[in-house]
C-alpha cells in the first residue's frame, strides 16, 4: 500500500473518530499535531480532561484488531507529542488521558468502534 493510500485511510479513520467523539459531546481541539517526529492523531476535551487519542482503522481483522497495531514505540511518540502540545498551550495542572480508538470498517457495513479509555496505563 502506498503512502498516499495509507494517509487517506488514516484521514478517513480520524474523521470517523472525530464524528464519534463529537456525538459523545467532546470538543475536538487539534488534529495531527506533530512535535518533531512525534504525532498525536486527535486532541480532544472530555469535560475537564484533555484526551490524546491514537486512531487505528482496518477493513478486517485478518491480521488482528486495529487496536493491536498500537506499538510501544507509538505510545512513546504520543506521550512526547502530548507533552509538547500541553507546553505549547501553556496548560498545567490539568488532568490528561490517553485513549485509543480502533475502527473496523468492513465493506458495506457501518464502522464498528472500540474505544479504550486510559489505554496506556
Amino acid at each position: 500500500m502506498d503512502t498516499k493510500t495509507t494517509r487517506q485511510i488514516g484521514d478517513q479513520g480520524e474523521n470517523l473518530a472525530c464524528d464519534y467523539l463529537v456525538q459523545l459531546g467532546w470538543e475536538i481541539l487539534d488534529r495531527n499535531y506533530f512535535s518533531g517526529h512525534s504525532e498525536v492523531d486527535i486532541i480532544a476535551r472530555d469535560e475537564a480532561v484533555y484526551v490524546f487519542i491514537e486512531v487505528k482503522m482496518r477493513s478486517n481483522t485478518k491480521y488482528g484488531h486495529p487496536i493491536e497495531y498500537v506499538t510501544e514505540n507509538k505510545v512513546a511518540h504520543v506521550f512526547k507529542a502530548a507533552e509538547a502540545w500541553m507546553r505549547e498551550q501553556k496548560i498545567t495542572n490539568t488532568p490528561m488521558r490517553f485513549d485509543v480508538i480502533g475502527i473496523l470498517k468492513e465493506k458495506n457495513k457501518p464502522p464498528n468502534f472500540t474505544h479504550l479509555k486510559d489505554a496506556f496505563r
